[in-house]
């Protein structure tokens, strides 16, 4: 393949701005809402909560924010044990460790890529045994995918276990006509600056517990009590949105759905132009669910291409390409060295084998039909020399 190093750099998820954001934060500036308050605020709340179908939302500044407050609603303290996707980024867990308690990690299965029914299944029997059920577990819908939600909801309710459904990626999704992010107790979506939509940084935690949500409210904003002397009897948290970032994200929320049909056209196109050639596999979509291609993600099986998913990504690196690989499990990620993990079989490690042969291509929604065409010509030439 030919280098050229001056053409443009292809990103993997840039922001993708609307041209009515300016409106909202003009307003703020107007109206002087600066601070972690105000109008935008208090609508874009509301909004999110109308469009996935909730009774409540709380703008908070991360995803990250989001499950760490909702882990402090369930009470999860020292000693406890949250089972968590250990296929996912690492936000997903550390609010387990800032509550002092200990992750327990669950494998994802093959059709989904996301937690296995299966695997946590066993993983709560064996707690059960020993009179130590999780306070939490935290389903991560992967690269926009739902998970298993229906399996999963019923194992977790016949042992009474809530859910925090990390839905940081998956906004817009849908499983089996409901929203992603409201099958459980709590919901959890991030607004980062490489998401569907982004406020540059944010989050949003959505239930139908309207009192826990405000509570959350409460603990975000430091715990503070009404006094004009600043009292405090709790430990809270500075996790409040600001006015000028809920105003990006109502500009955003708009056009997520026209978000959610262009990248799910990107995948369409690199699936129909990359799918016939051997050891290809595109990440599936399970039956009855509709993915908003937050990413698209595949494996490269380095037997049948000769070729292996590192040498994909730094030929790609060299063509100004950003790609990425697959999240790397975090069971073994060395934050968690000697924690359980529950795989999907006795001889298969579904996360691991993803890890090992997957990777992200560029998926802006903003991404041009030429811009896609050059990476799919690299890829074409990087494979098919090799087959």
């Amino acid at each position: 393949m030919l280098q050229n190093n001056q053409q443009k750099t292809i990103f993997l998820s840039a922001p993708h701005m609307s041209g009515n954001e300016m409106k909202y934060i003009s307003d703020a500036f107007k109206t002087n809402w600066i601070a972690p308050l105000g109008p935008n605020v208090d609508a874009f709340e509301k909004e999110i909560a109308n469009y996935v179908g909730v009774s409540e939302a709380v703008a908070v500044s991360s995803g990250t924010a989001a499950i760490h407050l909702a882990l402090s609603l369930l009470d999860v303290k020292r000693g406890d044990k949250v089972f968590c996707s250990t296929l996912t980024f690492v936000a997903s867990a550390n609010p387990i460790l800032y509550q002092g308690a200990e992750p327990v990690f669950i494998d994802s299965e093959p059709e989904t890529w996301n937690m296995s029914p299966r695997a946590l299944e066993k993983a709560i029997k064996d707690a059960s045994r020993v009179g130590k059920l999780p306070k939490a577990v935290i389903v991560v819908n992967l690269y926009g995918q739902s998970a298993k939600m229906d399996e999963i909801v019923f194992l977790c309710n016949q042992y009474d276990i809530p859910i925090i459904e990390d839905a940081a990626e998956s906004l817009g999704s849908t499983y089996k006509g409901k929203a992603s992010g409201t099958f459980g107790k709590f919901g959890v979506f991030s607004f980062n600056g490489n998401k569907i939509i982004t406020t540059s940084g944010g989050g949003m935690l959505v239930s139908n517990d309207v009192e826990a949500l405000k509570k959350a409210r409460f603990l975000a904003t430091q715990a503070k009590e009404p006094a004009l002397h600043y009292q405090h009897s709790t430990i809270g948290f500075n996790y409040r949105m600001s006015n000028i970032l809920a105003g990006i994200g109502r500009a955003q929320l708009e056009v997520l759905d026209q978000r959610v049909t262009a990248r799910r056209l990107l995948f369409n196109r690199y699936s129909k132009d990359l799918c016939s050639i051997p050891g290809i596999q595109f990440m599936p979509e399970l039956k009855d669910t509709k993915s908003n291609r937050w990413l698209t993600a595949l494996t490269i099986d380095k037997e049948i291409t000769g070729t292996s998913v590192h040498s994909i990504l730094n030929a790609l690196s060299e063509e100004n390409i950003e790609a990425r690989p697959v999240w790397k499990p975090l069971h073994m990620q060395p934050l968690f060295e000697g924690l359980s993990y529950y795989s999907h079989s006795e001889n298969m490690s579904v996360s691991e084998g993803l890890f090992s042969s997957g990777l992200c291509l560029p998926s802006g929604s903003n991404m041009s039909e030429e811009d896609q065409m050059r990476v799919i010509k690299c890829m074409e030439e990087l494979l098919k020399l090799k087959v």
